[in-house]
């Protein structure tokens, strides 16, 4: 059997090829990955009425990088280019009526 175990290990050693779909991934990840950080600094801010605004402005500013690098680095996880679209069109809409909701002066 030692022709067996070589083919076996012949077939593992064969790239999986990359898929088409990095880039709708990836784009995904900067422009929908950028507007959700955008929001969830917007969420901070108005959760933060009451602190100074040079604080609560640090902390929105210095909350936007690690979540857009988050979702920039979690979306290649999503098995499909439209899939990444889909999921994060709807985080940013469910954070959006988040933020709607809790912005001062908001009808609810």
């Amino acid at each position: 059997m030692p022709g067996a175990s070589a083919e076996r290990a012949s077939r593992r050693a064969v790239p999986r090829p990359v898929r088409a779909d990095w880039v709708s991934k990836t784009l995904a990840g900067l422009l929908l990955g950028f507007s959700l950080a955008n929001v969830a600094s917007g969420l901070l801010m108005t959760r933060l009425r009451d602190v100074p605004l040079e604080v609560s402005g640090q902390l929105a500013m210095w909350l936007m990088p690690p979540v857009w690098l988050l979702v920039l680095s979690l979306v290649y996880f999503f098995s499909s280019g439209a899939r990444a679209w889909a999921w994060l069109l709807g985080a940013n809409a469910l954070a959006l009526g988040g933020w709607w909701l809790l912005a001062p002066g908001s009808p609810a």
